[in-house]
């Protein structure tokens, strides 16, 4: 028998493109997993900033490819009671992932890391989709003028 013959061969084409919902969920998918590193990095006393490449024009015309920090804002802050809090964004819109209402008020500052993977999972599973959907069609609107 040979090597080839243990493998299953089936006839799939690759599709051309994702579906926008999955798209979407992986666009906040991702988002999530830098707020994660970000306080993962604040937590350690660290910083956490991941290169971006950038495309200048010099005086004489010449195109130079440099790299440069990312600017990442965190999507928690401190209240005025004292409390940390967690607004959840998609683009630069406000996920209302309750009726009504947006952030998430934590007990303590240390759980930050791990509401944040919980919400990554929802997103994951499909749990945020409808508020994704919303948020979207929020951003269209602002480039619709």
């Amino acid at each position: 028998m040979s090597t080839l013959e243990t493998l299953k061969f089936v006839s799939v084409t690759k599709p051309t493109k994702l579906p926008a919902v999955v798209q979407r969920r992986n666009k906040l998918s991702d988002k999530l997993w830098e707020q994660i590193q970000l306080a993962e990095a604040k937590s350690a006393g660290t910083s956490y900033a991941p290169l971006k490449t950038k495309r200048l024009k010099d005086i004489e015309g010449n195109i130079k490819i440099l790299e440069v920090p990312k600017r990442i804002k965190p999507w928690w802050f401190t209240a005025q009671n004292g409390k940390s809090c967690l607004v959840v964004r998609y683009g630069s819109k406000t996920l209302e992932i309750s009726q009504g209402k947006s952030t998430i008020e934590l007990d303590k500052p240390d759980e930050l890391i791990h509401i944040l993977e919980m919400i990554k999972t929802a997103v994951e599973a499909g749990e945020l989709d409808a508020q994704i959907e919303r948020a979207a069609g929020l951003l269209k609107e602002g480039f619709a003028k």
